[in-house]
């Protein structure tokens, strides 16, 4: 694999601009919509060996195993998946490789120091925008099979290459894996949201429940329209709510307790928590008038070993016993509403998958990778959950990212670089090779 690995390092040196250049136009193209993105990957693939299948789905109809979206977070407008299929000549092993080309939702004005759309390289930075989520995934996945092919190597299995959707609950990769698509193993390119690029793998993610709670109240029985007199006659949500959500953190603590995982554990000392994020009170009521309802909101973050309908029942135990010890809430009953769910994921670091992928990192940097335990709901759960196929993620440096607020999104080229390397390092190690190249070629074709 190494010899085989190093001539397409070499064919990647070689053409390096025509490498970013391709990069550079998913950038550009942003702009004209995500089809205009999906159709330069379409046809980069095609030029790169692939059958290209486009699958337009609705994310709302996608059947999903063990995660569900509800209200406001599903998703239900028409998205598209590019899906590239590269035929291996023997008995070795399949790979899907994915990324996803949506960013986030572009702004009139970012208040960038670059233009977002130019994919300026400066600096030792790629800059644009989504780049570092997840245009560089995309990227790489096309320029590491072109590369491949450039060096005269025929793989012995196959690959599946799919440019497809994934946030906001856009199920892109659960889509195309129900569309009727499967390999051995899956590996996701995207940068690592840590800042520490391939020094890390993804090969662990958390599952996570998010959820909400309505608590109605009942105001004094009096018609004077100040009601600060009579509050202590009423019944105020937030003093029911605060029930329910010490009752939360009671079973917080408990799972605390109980509920371990030592990957999580190492890292952090805890392996589930429950954050109350969000707390709305009545409205825009008037200060001195008693609120009818409170809502509160939050998120359970639990390892791969848990069940989503594990979890739910713990949950829902613990507002049982609270309501039944309450006299109002007994009569008035508050609502749980469960908004979205998702399932964890794990690979253990002896298996073949991770060995590879950590081996190709190696080969094109200088350190050996390790596993972040600290993601929560990255799309390397996909593969696993819905069609029991294991997968891990990695990518290169990046920073400022638009989702968390940042300006002037980026890439680190070289590591990039290096990115595209190890991905085609990772397919050759796990596909396995068919026939070795007799000549290397002079270029490696990107799509341009």
């Amino acid at each position: 694999m190494t010899e085989l690995a190093q001539s397409v390092f070499q064919a990647l040196d070689r053409d390096r601009e025509n490498v970013l250049q391709f990069m550079r136009e998913l950038i550009g193209r942003q702009p004209h919509g995500e089809a205009a993105v999906q159709d330069a990957v379409a046809s980069a693939l095609a030029e790169a060996g692939g059958v290209i299948e486009r699958i337009v789905y609705d994310p709302s109809r996608v059947p999903v195993v063990n995660e569900f979206a509800s209200g406001e977070s599903a998703t239900s407008s028409e998205r598209e998946s590019v899906v590239a299929t590269f035929s291996g000549r023997g008995a070795g092993r399949s790979m899907i490789l994915f990324a996803h080309p949506d960013a986030e939702p572009m702004v009139a004005d970012p208040g960038w120091r670059h233009d977002p759309f130019a994919g300026v390289d400066e600096g030792g930075r790629f800059y644009g925008w989504g780049v570092a989520d997840d245009l560089s995934g995309v990227a790489a996945c096309v320029s590491a099979m072109a590369a491949i092919r450039s060096a005269g190597i025929a793989l012995a299995g196959d690959v599946i290459v799919a440019s497809t959707p994934s946030k906001r609950h856009a199920r892109g990769v659960a889509a195309v894996l129900h569309h009727g698509y499967s390999a051995d193993a899956a590996i996701y390119l995207h940068p690592a949201e840590s800042g520490v690029g391939m020094r890390e793998i993804k090969a662990f993610a958390s599952g996570q429940l998010e959820f909400s709670v309505t608590v109605t109240g009942k105001p004094p029985d009096t018609t004077e329209p100040v009601q600060t007199a009579f509050a202590h006659r009423a019944i105020n949500p937030l003093d029911k709510a605060m029930v329910l959500i010490d009752a939360l953190k009671a079973l917080d603590a408990e799972r605390g307790e109980r509920v371990h995982h030592p990957l999580l554990d190492a890292a952090i000392g805890r392996s589930t928590n429950i954050l109350i994020s969000s707390l709305q009170l009545g409205g825009n009521h008037a200060l001195y008038r008693v609120p009818v309802e409170c809502t509160f909101s939050g998120v359970v973050a639990f390892p791969p070993a848990e069940s989503l309908a594990m979890v739910q029942r713990e949950v829902e135990a613990a507002f049982s016993r609270a309501v039944a010890a309450d006299d109002w809430m007994r009569q008035n009953p508050p609502v749980l509403e469960w908004l979205s769910g998702i399932s964890g994921t794990d690979v253990p670091q002896d298996h073949p998958l991770y060995r590879i992928a950590a081996e190709s990192i190696s080969a094109t940097s200088a350190f050996a990778p390790h596993v972040n335990p600290l993601h929560t709901a990255s799309d390397i759960r996909n593969p696993w959950v819905q069609k029991g196929i294991p997968a891990v993620g990695f990518g290169p440096l990046c920073g400022d990212l638009t989702q968390t607020g940042g300006r002037d999104e980026w890439v680190d080229t070289e590591d990039y670089l290096r990115f595209v390397k190890a991905a085609a390092a990772s397919i050759i190690g796990w596909c396995g090779v068919h026939e070795a190249p007799t000549k290397l070629n002079n270029h490696a074709t990107t799509g341009d």
